[in-house]
Parts: C-alpha cells; sequence; structure tokens
C-alpha cells in the first residue's frame, strides 16, 4: 500500500521533537497512474490524427479530379443499391472489374457511408509495391529494420485502424505473402518488420481487382481462404462499353469539372458529339473518357468540342436512345431512395400489398421475393393497418 509520510519539527519546554504523520495515498497514485496514461493516449491519437490528416488531404486532392458516381443505367443502379446494402455494414467486399471503370470510387461511397466515415480510407496499390516492401508497406517497420532505415514507420494496416483499408489490384500480391494478410484479416495482429510487439487493429477490409479471382485461385496464384475471406459481398462494375446510356451523363460531368479545373468556359455537347462518343468502345472506360473529355475542352475553339478517337475502335451502334437531356439533373443518392421507395408502394398497391406468387409484387418489380422484403425493410415500407 502506497503510504505518503510528512515530518514536522516542534519546540517544547526546551526540548525539539518530530512529529511524523502518514496516510494512504492508494487512490491518488491511481489517479496519477490514469493521468499519465490518459496522456500517452491523447499523445497516440494526436499523431494518428496529423498522419491521417496529410493522407487524407493527399486523397481528396485525388477525389475531387475524378468526381462523383454518375449514371442512370439499370446495371449502375443494381450497384448503387448494392452499395446501400453493404455501406453500414462491416462486410468485405471484393470489386472486381476493368481497368478504369471506377472501382475505387465505389469503394470510397461505400466508405463515406459506413459508421466508419469518421475514420481514413487507406488504399495501397498492391501492384506497384516492390515484392521486398511488401511487409513494410501493409505492417510497417522499426528504426534500423533494415538497411537505410533511420526512423519508424506507420504500416497502412496501422493506419486505417478504426476506418477502411482498400486493397487495390490484390490479385498482384505475391502468393507467399498472402497468408501474412490473411492472418491479419482474421485474428486483427500483426508486428511490424523488426519489432517483436504484437499491434491490434480493427480495420474494414474493401479489396479490387481487374482480374477473375475465382481463375486465379484454380490457377494456384491466389489462396482459396482469402478469396472466400474478401468474397463476403462481391460488386461487379461493367465496362462502360456495357451501360452505353451513361455515356452523355458523364460526359456533361466531366465537362464541368474539366472546365473548374482549367478555369475555362464550359464548353456544350451537341448531338453529334453525343453520336461519336457513344459509338466509340471504349478499351480504357471511365478514365478514358474522361481524359478524352479533359483534352477535348483544352483544345476547344468557339466552344466548340472535337474528339480525336481512334477509327477502329468505333462500333457502328447509329443513335440510341440515351433519354440525354444536357440540362437533365443528376440525381443524389437520398433521391435515388425515394424514387425506389415511391416505385416499390406503387407496386404494393397495385398488388393488394402481395408480395410472393404469380402477379405479387416481387414479379411486377421483376425481384426476388426475399430481396422485396429486405428492401421494404431498409425503407421502413409497412402495410397501412
Amino acid at each position: 500500500m502506497p503510504v505518503e509520510v510528512t515530518v514536522n519539527f516542534v519546540e517544547f519546554d526546551g526540548l525539539e521533537y518530530a512529529v511524523s504523520f502518514s496516510r494512504d495515498i492508494t487512490a491518488r497514485k491511481r489517479i496519477e497512474e490514469e493521468k499519465e496514461k490518459a496522456f500517452k493516449e491523447i499523445c497516440r491519437l494526436r499523431e494518428q490524427l496529423e498522419i491521417e490528416k496529410e493522407y487524407l488531404y493527399e486523397e481528396v486532392i485525388e477525389l475531387q479530379a475524378f468526381g462523383d458516381i454518375v449514371g442512370k443505367s439499370p446495371a449502375l443502379q443494381t450497384i448503387l443499391r448494392q452499395i446501400e446494402m453493404v455501406a453500414p455494414t462491416d462486410a468485405s467486399s471484393l470489386i472486381t472489374g476493368e481497368s478504369g471503370t471506377g472501382k475505387e470510387l465505389i469503394a470510397h461511397e461505400i466508405h463515406s457511408r459506413s459508421p466508419r466515415k469518421i475514420h481514413a480510407m487507406v488504399r495501397v496499390n498492391c501492384a506497384s509495391i516492390p515484392r521486398e516492401l511488401y511487409e513494410s508497406e501493409f505492417f510497417g517497420h522499426m528504426k534500423g529494420a533494415f538497411t537505410g532505415v533511420v526512423r519508424d514507420r506507420v504500416g497502412r494496416f496501422e493506419l486505417a485502424n478504426q476506418g477502411t483499408l482498400f486493397l487495390d489490384e490484390i490479385g498482384e500480391i505475391p502468393l507467399d505473402l498472402q497468408s501474412k494478410l490473411l492472418r491479419v484479416l482474421q485474428e486483427g495482429t500483426f508486428e511490424r518488420v523488426g519489432d517483436e510487439k504484437t499491434r491490434h487493429v480493427d480495420v474494414r477490409i474493401i479489396a479490387a481487382s481487374n482480374r477473375d479471382l475465382k481463375v486465379e485461385v484454380e490457377r494456384g496464384n491466389f489462396r482459396e481462404d482469402l478469396f472466400y475471406r474478401l468474397n463476403v459481398f462481391p460488386i461487379a462494375v461493367p465496362s462502360l462499353g456495357k451501360r452505353r446510356e451513361d455515356i452523355p451523363l458523364l460526359a456533361t460531368h466531366f465537362l464541368s469539372l474539366a472546365a473548374k479545373k482549367f478555369k475555362t468556359r464550359e464548353p456544350q455537347l451537341n448531338r453529334a458529339n453525343i453520336v461519336q462518343l457513344i459509338n466509340y468502345n471504349w478499351p480504357g472506360n471511365v478514365r478514358e473518357l474522361q481524359n478524352v473529355i479533359e483534352r477535348a475542352v483544352i483544345i476547344s475553339q468557339k466552344g466548340k468540342l472535337k474528339f480525336d478517337l481512334p477509327k477502329n475502335n468505333m462500333d457502328k451502334i447509329g443513335v440510341i436512345d440515351t433519354g440525354w437531356d444536357k440540362n437533365q439533373k443528376i440525381l443524389s443518392f437520398e433521391e435515388i431512395k425515394l424514387l425506389d421507395q415511391k416505385n416499390i408502394m406503387n407496386a404494393l398497391k397495385k398488388t393488394g400489398w402481395k408480395v410472393f406468387g404469380p402477379n405479387g409484387a416481387a414479379q411486377l418489380l421483376g425481384t426476388p421475393p426475399t430481396t422485396l422484403l429486405s428492401r421494404m425493410k431498409k425503407l421502413n415500407i409497412k402495410k397501412p393497418h
């Protein structure tokens, strides 16, 4: 038991006496230890926030260059509904699709609509990491862990603690390193390179790949257990060529972004422009469309746009009805949600609130009854008494 002793000297009848007082300071000692512990935690959180602040600033600049999820095609509406379903959960998600289809944008949307949105979404481009630096990139390292290291480094898992870790092009991770990644996903623990201390993290994983990872598993290039750990909620992103009705809206959106970026007057798309864009097959997908639009804005004269597109990549589709209007409003997620709610309500009223079976609301909407019931619960749609 910790004791504090106080000694006072007093004089009495010409003699000097020592008087001591002792008291139990267990409570005070505990308070001091708690204060010290709290101070250390504050310092740790301050350091974490500074790292997140710097990282998020870079991410915001990068995202501003790309913009929002834009389109009205059935394929894109399916993806938006999938985002709405998975975002509030902590489930891992695997986003697949060709390069340039906007997989990272979808990952950001999932994160921004999740409970983890107050923390960072940290991106790791698995294809750009040298093989010998994978462990350091993911888990961090200690000073002196290898030649040339003069200070400790926080890894991406630690940086993403309480937030989301986006593993882009995850199919590029070497097979022998996938087991170490799997351990963190299963146990939430790791060690920095050059350190024996086990650290704990709480992260949500969103992964993306332009490969078919099922095929990679069959070929022995990707661990089956890691694949199933990631593929809890798969999202398949179609190529731009398979959702051409989104091209006019995307082009208009990128025109606006490009005009702001280059500080110039926004040119207007005409019908000939739209036909040309729709008839191109876009091997580079949405990213290529954005680049083409930006170049057209730079070289435009008197507000007229000209697109230099390779003729060997042109498809003879002709004019398709996109329902495009240059003044058409782009709907927000909340507006889409209200439209979805209204559409389901109309179907239920028309079928007398019958969900299952022939002529039921599920059949009318072209969706499985279980999916409809899930949507009704999500949108708080209840049969009136």
